[in-house]
């Protein structure tokens, strides 16, 4: 290897490599070691015994050099820890590396090759000749002249550094998948082969219990290194036979206390587990026969077992009780992060369960639904600030609601579930979107007071919300808005535009902006597709947010009629979607298809005594044309004649009769100017007043009243 650094060079490889040449005493190890049983420790006069002159050796830096081709050029590798890892000048950087690490580093090579800038302590493994694994910190730097290639640094991980270097990497996500693996990649240094098995309760996010007497369900969930195991053998997302959870548990909980055991050689090995399947499900192959299982043990009384890591090596390199008291500090040090992972699966998983309750189902025989939600990350950290719902109305109308709620995580889900469950039920009460929007406003403003609100430290102020109302009768569509993004409306000629919708502040404004919500009405006959998003979909930092909703509008136009709506919605996302998505998208169409004309009729009468005969007649010859039975024909009748009469009596003005032939039932409405909410009560045998009523609550399988801006509409639904 060549060492020996010319003085005028100044490359990153001749510094490094002349470091090294002060660093590493000359005549190797040998030279270093000194007297078998102590060693002068020259900066203190203390003698200290071999484990600490060899804790010390453990920590050792090595340099190579690599052309443009990532092929290695030169090489300093001269300290003992480096021994067996054939760094040959010609060969390829990459044969020193697992096969499955190749993609990653290969591409981080290219990229300060490409880019200049260098690339800092990454925690790799090193093959060696006889097949086992060394763990460093690698280090990429450029050279001073960009032909001269790279220069990559290695560190031989000391105990230390590697303790500190595994809690860091273990730590850095909140994934329970990512986090047993960096576990397990952490524990190689000790073995060949490193696995974390979870109690199945911590996949889930539930309470593991501690101290039970319970047989423990696991589930593997890291494995390295990455290569072709054997048939039978446990890999990562497969859950253990139940022996073997039951003997693993019995192991880490020997005596009523969790404890690392150490099984020595393959004999022992095949003594305990006893059954040649479980030997094929635990065994990683014939090189590996002793194991040490560490467990994954969290702090309490009692204390509680998470699961179980498992470091594996030849027979030939037994465990020190020094390297089994280092495994069992790096798995103390990061199990926490393993809890948190937990309580973040469990988070995310309610997220996501309040998340899908809230998805549109299907929209029926008047609408059509697709909705498309994407968090913006994969855990729960990116979840719950964005809902969409959509529901029919029992008057036949469809509801569409998309709303962003300020922040993520929990709180905001919590939020964005009571805020989506109390407009799914006032406007199911017959409210209007202006109506309903008033009472999200004042709820939002209790939700923020952190002494009273039921949202205490978590703040709703600023979230937007949009609603639509569609009316299969009169395809026009009833629309208000609390801050949102303008819908985008596409016509049945294709043509495309964003709905103009008055802009209002955000739900719980200050008083001071608080202005009255605006119903804006338009009409949206059958053909046509409505876009409801959040702003994650259209916002982008190099472009204005008019430039991304004409965007969307184009995108949206292209959906032909006869294209399958969700697939449609996964499209138009897939397109719009920033690549480095910073906010959760949400996208809702909704195509129009309405009531055809010859299963719908409309009268209006004047509040005359005789509207009720008038009503009765024209229902009636409808009916027949309907060719509904003799039965249906007299309750629709009967009922008709009632809710006029009601009309006549309390209310002033026109009146207006509507029936609906929908699915299997008939819907019939009557409309007038009056403001008072009929209301069942009961009465006496005696009482003449309310009796119409119990008339329609007996014929009907349900009914109820909507307002209107000139009165209001008493709707019911008669089976056919």
């Amino acid at each position: 290897m060549d060492s020996t650094p010319s003085a005028s060079s100044s490359s990153p490889f001749d510094l490094l490599s002349g470091a090294l040449g002060r660093y590493i005493p000359s005549g190797g190890a040998a030279a270093a070691a000194g007297p078998a049983d102590a060693r002068d420790d020259r900066a203190t006069g203390r003698r200290v015994p071999d484990d600490a002159a060899a804790g010390r050796q453990e920590q050792i830096l090595g340099v190579v050099n690599l052309d443009r081709d990532l092929r290695i050029t030169r090489s300093n590798l001269d300290a003992p820890v480096f021994a067996g890892v054939d760094a040959a000048a010609g060969t390829p950087f990459v044969d020193l590396l697992p096969p499955g690490d190749v993609p990653t580093v290969t591409r981080r090579l290219r990229q300060v090759l490409e880019s200049g800038e260098a690339h800092v302590a990454r925690i790799q493994r090193l093959r060696r000749g006889d097949g086992s694994e060394l763990v460093v910190s690698l280090s990429i730097l450029p050279a001073a002249a960009p032909q001269e290639g790279l220069t990559v640094s290695l560190i031989a991980m000391a105990r230390r550094l590697h303790l500190y270097a595994a809690e860091t990497a273990i730590g850095s996500s909140l994934d329970i998948g990512e986090t047993a693996q960096s576990l397990a990649e952490s524990l190689l240094a000790w073995g060949d082969v490193a696995a974390v098995d979870l109690d199945f309760a911590v996949w889930t996010g539930e309470g593991v219990i501690g101290q039970t007497q319970r047989r423990i369900r696991l589930r593997r969930a890291a494995l390295v290194p990455d290569r072709a195991w054997p048939e039978g053998y446990a890999t990562p997302g497969d859950d253990l036979p139940s022996d073997a959870s039951r003997l693993l548990a019995q192991a880490v909980r020997r005596d009523d206390a969790p404890q690392a055991i150490v099984i020595p050689d393959r004999a022992a090995v095949e003594r305990v587990l006893g059954c040649p399947r479980l030997i094929r499900a635990l065994v990683p192959g014939s090189r590996s026969a002793g194991v040490a299982c560490i467990p994954l043990v969290l702090d309490g009384e009692p204390p509680v077992v998470l699961g179980v890591a498992e470091v594996w090596r030849r027979a030939d390199c037994p465990f020190r009780d020094s390297e089994l008291l280092d495994l069992q500090e790096l798995v103390a040090r990061t199990v926490h992060h393993v809890d948190l992972a937990r309580q973040h699966q469990r988070e995310h998983t309610q997220v996501l369960a309040l998340q899908r309750r809230l998805l549109p189902r299907t929209g029926g025989d008047t609408i059509e639904i697709a909705s498309v939600y994407q968090p913006a990350t994969p855990d729960s950290a990116g979840v719950g600030g964005d809902w969409v719902n959509s529901f029919p109305l029992p008057d036949g109308r469809t509801a569409l609601v998309v709303g962003d709620v300020v922040g993520h995580g929990l709180g905001a889900a919590a939020t964005m579930g009571q805020l989506s469950m109390e407009a799914r039920a006032l406007l199911s009460a017959g409210l209007a979107p202006d109506e309903v929007l008033e009472h999200l406003d004042k709820t939002v403003t209790v939700l923020d007071d952190a002494e009273s609100g039921l949202a205490a430290g978590y703040s709703a102020l600023g979230s937007t919300c949009c609603i639509a109302l569609y009316d299969p009768v009169s395809h026009r569509v009833a629309l208000s808005s609390a801050g949102h993004l303008p819908p985008v409306l596409v016509s049945p000629d294709g043509h495309a535009a964003p709905v103009a919708v008055h802009p209002h502040p955000g739900l719980g404004a200050e008083f001071a902006l608080r202005e009255p919500f605006d119903v804006h009405t338009f009409p949206a006959p059958p053909g046509s597709l409505l876009a409801l998003y959040t702003d994650g979909l259209v916002e982008d930092p190099a472009t204005s947010i008019e430039e991304g909703i004409g965007r969307l509008a184009d995108a949206v136009s292209r959906v032909h009629p006869w294209d399958a709506l969700q697939q449609a919605a996964r499209r138009v996302v897939s397109a719009l979607a920033p690549v480095c998505q910073r906010d959760d998208v949400t996208l809702l169409l909704a195509r129009m298809i309405g009531y055809r004309k010859g299963d719908t009729a409309t009268w209006r009468l004047p509040a005359r005594d005789d509207a009720p005969a008038r009503a009765r007649a024209q229902v009636c010859a409808l009916l027949r044309q309907w060719r509904t039975r003799d039965d249906t024909r007299d309750n629709v009748s009967l009922l008709i004649s009632e809710l006029v009469t009601n009309a006549v009596r309390f209310a002033t003005g026109p009146i207006t009769v509507r029936l609906i032939r929908a699915g299997h039932g008939l819907l019939c409405e009557v409309g007038d100017t009056g403001n008072g909410r009929p209301r069942l009560r009961r009465g006496g045998l005696l009482d003449d007043g309310g009796r119409g009523l119990h008339i329609v609550h007996r014929l009907t399988t349900r009914w109820g009243v909507r307002w209107t801006d000139t009165g209001k509409v008493v709707w019911a639904e008669v089976a056919r």
